[in-house]
């Protein structure tokens, strides 16, 4: 008999979820983590960085204090102590993993895992030593590391990525992000909003390459507004460093420039993580672009072994990895549960925010779908006009016939947090009827897809 039932590589969002659900299926399960349960996620990623963000809110929201008729004078931040916050939070929901594994009587085993089969893993341990474990079935979770490019060295002091921005204790006067997606923009508006000059930089045609581009527009116009300096369309040629500094040399349409600054984030993308692992012996394939290859169950090439979140490729998601890490227990314990990856929702956390599910006005088109598009700008919203915040839209994509919900995008304050019932809606195939005749309560953000819908059907009263 194997040692194990179920045996996942990686505590991630994937990893610790489908330990879990195994678990709660029946299955003696253990979960092997070479560093911190939680993964990459939760302790230097999804959860820090929206602690540092929360920050980076409150001090903006103090410094315009006077606009809601209150004094607040001498505003200011300590560095140290708000990454400090951002730590402890992290630290907190790690423990808080360690604790639900424990509850659900799946094994801990401290490591770094490789095979020797498909069904037998060894774990080279801190102190040198190794165990060998088998399992019937193994899930590898193991999550993505950044993508680097010969020309843009991480050296982790003048040149680093998302982690090495975490594990700061001093602001830099200055920073460059190479990649205008979620990371790029998150830490752009965290450091500007503290006062660090930054400068943005994407080789695509706009910020956040993978939103409806309407809305990515009325990102790139806050930032500017705010001082952040947006160069769209431009690619990073090298990188000069100096004994202080480092100067980036760009290019846009043939002509040159260069931008001088303290530090520069490299934010182009993440790689499988996958070294180490001894795939091969497994008999483990990859795909075209480096990820681990799966089946509309997670299960790989090898009999057995799944995969599951960034190391299996498509969107690279915590919220995806975990609902992959149920659709392998699920394959596992005789049942089909695979991952409808049309309707996973995206979101980027800066002000203002984005959420996104479904279809992009572009992608419907290329698709050859004949659309309606119903929006609703938030400066007709009492609610965000009460709280300050009227910037953005909600943009809905319905289907022409039968105005059934393909698409939905939202910009705005808390937009992230409005997102969950177009989600709903989408996989309901709820028509535009039908959410305007969804009773919103008044005062809220929410009423501002209530209003979306009707202007799709040429019946909005608001605007």
């Amino acid at each position: 008999m194997a040692d194990y039932d179920v045996l996942v590589i990686g505590a991630g969002p994937g990893g610790y979820v489908a330990a879990i659900k195994a678990a709660q299926h029946g299955k003696k399960t253990a979960v092997i983590e070479k560093e911190h349960l939680g993964g990459v996620c939760l302790n230097w990623g999804c959860i820090p960085t929206k602690a540092l963000l929360k920050s980076a809110e409150i001090l903006d929201g103090l410094k315009h204090a006077k606009d809601f008729g209150l004094k607040a004078d001498n505003v200011g931040h300590d560095f140290a102590a708000v990454m400090k916050r951002s730590r402890d939070v992290a630290n907190g929901m790690s423990k808080g993993i360690d604790f639900l594994l424990k509850k659900n009587k799946v094994a801990i085993i401290s490591g770094t895992a490789s095979f020797q089969d498909a069904k037998t893993v060894v774990i080279a341990k801190a102190d040198g030593t190794t165990q060998t474990v088998t399992a019937d079935n193994v899930i590898i979770a193991t999550g993505h590391k950044p993508r680097t490019f010969p020309h843009l060295p991480v050296d982790g002091k003048q040149v680093v990525n998302y982690r090495h921005l975490l594990a700061l204790t001093e602001q830099p006067k200055s920073l460059l992000c190479i990649g205008a997606g979620a990371i790029g923009m998150e830490f752009g508006y965290f450091f500007s909003t503290l006062g660090t000059q930054v400068t943005v930089v994407e080789v695509m045609d706009q910020v956040l390459p993978v939103e409806d581009a309407e809305i990515a527009k009325v990102v790139e116009r806050q930032f500017l507004k705010n001082g952040v300096a947006i160069k769209t369309g431009t690619k990073v040629v090298k990188l000069e460093q100096k004994a202080a500094s480092v100067v980036v040399h760009l290019e846009k349409a043939g002509v040159a420039e260069t931008v001088e600054v303290e530090k520069v984030l490299v934010a182009v993308g993440f790689l499988a993580s996958t070294e180490g692992l001894n795939l091969d012996k497994a008999g483990v394939k990859l795909d075209e672009r480096g990820f681990i290859q799966v089946d509309g169950n997670q299960l790989t090439t090898a009999p057995g072994v799944y995969a599951i979140g960034d190391v299996a490729g498509k969107q690279l998601l915590a919220h995806k990895a975990s609902f992959e890490g149920e659709a392998a227990v699920a394959a596992i314990s005789g049942h089909s549960q695979p991952v409808d990856y049309t309707q996973i929702p995206g979101c980027t956390y800066c002000q203002p925010q984005v959420a996104s599910v479904g279809l992009s006005e572009k992608k419907a088109k290329e698709l050859g779908k004949a659309i309606k598009i119903g929006r609703f700008q938030f400066m007709a919203s009492g609610k965000a006009k009460a709280i300050g915040h009227p910037e953005g839209l909600v943009k809905l994509i319905f289907d022409a016939e039968h105005l059934q919900l393909l698409g939905a995008h939202i910009v705005g304050y808390d937009a992230t947090e409005m997102l969950a019932e177009l989600s709903v809606a989408l996989r309901l195939e709820v028509t535009a009827e039908e959410l305007m005749l969804t009773v919103h309560a008044h005062p809220t953000l929410s009423e501002a897809v209530m209003e979306a819908a009707a202007d799709a059907l040429g019946v909005c009263v608001h605007q």
